[in-house]
């Protein structure tokens, strides 16, 4: 059977549409680095999703060419993610595109080393006619968040963003935002084919005991 992400770890891909304490555990992602609105066309951001779907897709078929990594097994490509934060601050206005930093990344199989990676950034790029060498092997560990289901346009993000800060500070914890604590987004949603009051994202923030 095809490893699925999304179903053998339900508790951080598919919350509730309402707010839920929970703890992440350490994690691998392929990751690009950018800054700016991530709506402008032709924009950093988008160029940053191709290069990330290259290099991830390239792992994902790797056992059909000669290139072999141990421990393989079949999986789906889990969904795009995003670490986001705002100039020199750590939290997110959702309405201020311009000055947003990002770190667009996609989960890796824990198989998945550095010198896998830099095999797949190699063949994608050679493949693919494009540079995919702004990907990095990088690992998260997330800790201590509280999250929840949202659905519906991301300009509307703040409202359930709302509904996780009144339900943390009622349960006695405080956003614990800083450099390596960001504000995270699961897609869950082909924003391509799905009408935007229907966009399903898991918003997650770091939480500290207050």
């Amino acid at each position: 059977m095809v490893f699925d992400f999304k179903k053998a770890y339900k508790e951080f891909y598919m919350p509730k549409n309402k707010p839920e304490i929970t703890t992440i555990p350490k994690a691998n992602f392929i990751a690009v680095r950018g800054t700016g609105d991530p709506n402008e066309e032709g924009g950093a951001y988008k160029r940053a999703i191709g290069v990330l779907y290259a290099v991830a897709y390239t792992l994902k078929m790797s056992y059909k060419t000669d290139y072999r990594i141990k421990g393989f097994y079949e999986y789906v490509v889990p969904p795009l993610e995003g670490f986001w934060s705002r100039g020199s601050a750590t939290d997110v206005d959702p309405l201020d595109k311009s000055s947003f930093r990002w770190i667009s990344v996609i989960r890796l199989p824990d198989f998945v080393t550095e010198e896998n990676l830099d095999w797949a950034k190699e063949t994608a790029s050679e493949k693919k006619k494009t540079d995919c060498s702004s990907t990095e092997f990088l690992t998260i560990n997330e800790g201590l968040c509280v999250q929840i289901m949202h659905t519906g346009p991301f300009d509307d993000e703040p409202a359930s963003i709302a509904l996780m800060d009144a339900y943390i500070e009622q349960h006695g914890y405080a956003t614990d935002f800083s450099e390596t604590r960001l504000h995270h987004e699961i897609y869950l949603s082909d924003v391509r084919k799905v009408a935007p009051e229907k966009w399903r994202t898991v918003i997650r923030q770091p939480i500290r005991r207050a």
